[in-house]
């Protein structure tokens, strides 16, 4: 069994004790979270597809930790004219594991 849910503007699939990656969420590490944006549920060959949601579908979820991505270098340069810039950016992510589908 798996579902298709959509958290802050992403698509994931996800399946039963999964770990995924999405982006930051609000809680502490423990904390269980209801993801109610299903898109689609397929279970035994069975689909169910949403326009846009599944009505009455919900997949619950625990979060594990937040942490950070890999850093991305930003730099920024002007030729001749001895302007360089170089920055750095992590994104902030929250680790949560899929407990249910229902």
């Amino acid at each position: 069994m798996f579902a298709v849910v959509d958290i802050a503007g992403h698509q994931y699939k996800v399946q039963k004790d999964q770990k995924i990656f999405a982006p930051k969420m609000e809680g502490q590490p423990g904390d269980p979270v209801e993801l109610n944006q299903v898109l689609m549920v397929s279970d035994e060959g069975k689909v169910k597809l949403g326009t846009p949601v599944v009505e009455g579908a919900l997949v619950k979820a625990t979060i594990v930790k937040h942490t950070r991505g890999k850093k991305v270098i930003i730099f920024k340069k002007k030729r001749r004219k001895g302007y360089k810039l170089k920055r750095g950016h992590k994104q902030d992510y929250t680790a949560i594991k899929i407990d249910e589908i229902g």
